[in-house]
């Protein structure tokens, strides 16, 4: 494998690999939410499981996980935002978008992840899904309504 399935455009044994291969542990929240990424595309669901915080080994079902990985092509993360989760910090959050195909269909798991720096190392806690948000139309300005930009004056005598 050349280049790291988590998009950073560097090598997969320069990236991801050593943190999935337990040589070194990941620097920052960032860099461990994008090796957990990779361990889904490269098959390596044991580090999932490795990178958890143990409160949240409860309701994690090794074999659905394994099962999500192997049905699925991975097509890509992106990496929506990233707060604290520095080598400096304790704690972090990244929200990202994974793609990948499914059955013929392609899907988005978007989700807002938080984690914990623990003895050295980064864990994973929790995520939330970020849920879709819905398309808006934006409302035309007729000519004889109001202006929106709050003049009070009908909109073809002011911005029209």
């Amino acid at each position: 494998m050349t280049e790291c399935p988590c998009g950073s455009g560097k090598a997969y044994e320069s990236c991801c690999e050593p943190y999935i291969t337990g040589k070194e542990p990941a620097p920052t929240a960032e860099a461990l939410m994008r090796s957990r990424y990779s361990a889904f595309v490269v098959n390596r669901i044991d580090y999932l499981g490795e990178t958890l915080a143990p409160e949240s080994k409860d309701d994690y079902d090794e074999a659905q996980v394994k099962n999500w990985a192997e049905t699925s092509t991975w097509l890509g993360l992106t990496i929506v935002s990233t707060s604290k989760g520095t080598p400096e910090d304790e704690k972090g959050e990244v929200e990202f978008i994974a793609k990948f195909k499914q059955k013929g269909a392609v899907h988005t798991h978007h989700e807002a992840s938080v984690f914990e720096k623990r003895e050295g190392r980064w864990l994973y806690v929790d995520g939330e899904i970020v849920p879709q948000q819905p398309i808006r139309k934006e409302k035309k300005v007729g000519r004889n309504d109001p202006c929106p930009c709050g003049s009070g004056k009908k909109y073809k005598k002011c911005c029209g």
